[in-house]
């Protein structure tokens, strides 16, 4: 099983496969509107605008975590372009844990367990990094900034 084996429908509706953005960097999101990291949506905006040529920011909304993603598809695009310009692909809303994880999260959390190797995810704004190859090669915290990242995706990017 590989990264390229997974589907996600995208914020309108449409089927995407991950197979898509072989050959670039990866930086898998789940994100929600009422966090207090949803500023980091500004952060994954730039670090995708600088390196959009190598670099794919999927952002995976999410309401498991104090239901701070409330809204529907709609609602969530017009937030994230009138809050944050966003620009990098958005997914319907999913869940990240439980039995109803979506099968990319299942594989994520397999591959890069968390802190004493729990595989949940602890909230809103963990992050994941794929390298060019579909492997995933680094997870983050919540409070891990995205420019805090920027170093491991100029080193990705060999």
């Amino acid at each position: 099983m590989s990264i390229y084996d997974f589907e996600a429908v995208d914020i309108s509706g449409k089927p995407r496969k991950l197979a898509e953005f072989r050959g670039k960097i990866m930086l898998i999101v789940n994100t929600a509107s009422a966090c207090g990291f949803t500023p980091q949506y500004a952060g994954l905006e730039t670090l995708y605008e600088k390196y959009k040529d190598d670099l794919v920011v999927l952002a995976f909304p999410c309401n498991q975590f104090g239901e701070q993603e409330k809204g529907d598809s709609a609602e969530i695009k017009d937030f994230c372009d009138l809050r944050f310009n966003v620009t990098f692909p958005l997914f319907e809303k999913i869940d990240v844990n439980g039995p109803e994880a979506h099968p990319l999260y299942q594989y994520l959390k397999k591959a890069l367990p968390g802190l004493l190797g729990s595989q949940k995810i602890k909230w809103n704004f963990t992050k994941f990094l794929i390298d060019r190859d579909g492997k995933p090669v680094q997870r983050y915290g919540p409070p891990t900034k995205p420019e805090a990242i920027e170093k491991d995706i100029v080193a990705l990017l060999g």
